[in-house]
């Protein structure tokens, strides 16, 4: 059965009919690379069907390229380009993180303090709970309640009034003893940002984190602010979406379609999953970690190493990041996705690349988009005509 508001054809067209458009490669990178990685990224965009998708590679520590592709708004036939914005989802955490950790390296907030020393706004619980303990998802703070909780719509106009949401809620259990991700945890921490500089989150953010790092774009995802080369978010309708919609939703829509994502205000969640950039400008964030610009290399190891629970089980989580390997390569990553929005960010430190992917299609592995063009970037090995293996027919 056709989508009735947007077929999947009309939706290849319009991804065909933008590539040329989309924003001009800022390119230092051989040609035939830039073939395999745009190759990548046209296969993949078909395969999920994604309106709008940019990138942004940095190689031996150099943004060396950054490219739109297909459509950052259909309705109005905006071609997605390198410097349009997306929702950062939750890579905005390792962004707080990063200020957070400013802060201690200036011995302005102590990491193993009762975090209400810096947010009193968030009450003293059964157990205390630590800045450390929240960037690790150790500090027993609940994450969501539901889908609807996570697509809220209420405003809120401070990171201190969003605590509203769960500040009064017990802890799920004794800090240091399990790990539950959460992105109301990293509220409180955006609280502690204000408490110990003195400043609003916004305000410390663009002077400490985006100002010296030359993100340009990077902001609060404010919904009544007119924000320039802001993106339209999208969904496609899964059965599961679908069986959850009341009947007379279900008239209007199909599964596989692609509509417009659920409406969301960010505003509760700022720190943790409320701002917006461009993959320029995860890029650039990445860069200046890396070199850096923002934090010294102790503070960067110790973002960038494993945390454990009290009885030494592993979380694959930092301080603000995720911690793994690709090909025996240290890998530091973060994802992101909510309401029209899929984000991921991959730094392999010591090779000095990174790779930040953003799209306007909820629910895409761009994690796997961001592997592939990875491998992208390295010269295929040479196999003798006589081994190479056959493609097969489809």
């Amino acid at each position: 059965m056709k989508p009735r508001l947007f077929s999947r054809l009309t939706l290849v067209l319009f991804i065909l009919f933008a590539l040329p458009a989309a924003a001009q490669t800022r390119a230092e990178l051989p040609p035939e690379t830039i073939a395999r990685i745009e190759a990548v990224i046209s296969t993949e965009m078909s395969r999920y069907g994604i309106p709008g998708l940019s990138v942004a590679i940095v190689v031996d520590n150099q943004l060396v390229y950054a490219n739109g592709f297909g459509m950052a708004d259909l309705e109005n036939s905006v071609p997605a380009r390198a410097e349009t914005l997306y929702r950062t989802a939750s890579i905005a955490k390792p962004m707080t993180a990063t200020a957070v950790m400013q802060l201690a390296e200036q011995s302005q907030l102590d990491l193993d303090a009762p975090i209400q020393q810096y947010c009193p706004a968030f009450p003293e619980k059964h157990w205390p709970v630590t800045a450390r303990q929240l960037l690790g998802h150790l500090g027993g703070i609940r994450h969501y309640k539901s889908g609807e909780e996570a697509t809220g719509k209420d405003h809120y106009f401070s990171v201190v009034e969003s605590l509203e949401l769960f500040k009064d809620e017990p802890l799920l259990h004794e800090p240091g003893t399990q790990f539950q991700y959460s992105t109301y945890g990293y509220s409180v921490l955006g609280c502690a940002i204000e408490g110990a500089s003195g400043i609003p989150y916004q305000e410390y953010m663009q002077e400490h984190v985006f100002g010296p790092a030359g993100m340009q774009t990077a902001r609060p995802d404010n919904v009544y602010v007119i924000i320039p080369n802001r993106a339209r978010g999208y969904q496609r309708v899964t059965e599961e979406i679908y069986a959850e919609l009341p009947e007379a939703a279900r008239r209007i829509t199909e599964v596989g379609g692609l509509y417009n994502a659920s409406l969301h205000d960010t505003s509760m969640k700022v720190p943790g999953g409320g701002l917006v950039a461009s993959a320029i400008d995860l890029a650039r964030f990445a860069l200046a970690v890396n070199t850096g610009a923002l934090l010294e290399q102790q503070t960067r190891e110790q973002m960038w190493t494993p945390q454990t629970t009290r009885d030494a089980q592993p979380t694959n989580y930092g301080l603000g990041w995720r911690v793994g390997d690709y090909d025996g390569m240290r890998l530091i990553t973060h994802g992101g996705g909510q309401a029209g929005t899929s984000t991921f960010l991959a730094i392999l430190p010591d090779e000095g690349l990174a790779v930040a992917v953003m799209c306007n299609l909820q629910r895409t592995p761009v994690g796997r988009i961001a592997r592939n063009i990875r491998m992208a970037l390295a010269p295929p090995p040479e196999t003798p005509a006589e081994e190479q293996p056959q493609r097969p027919g489809r």
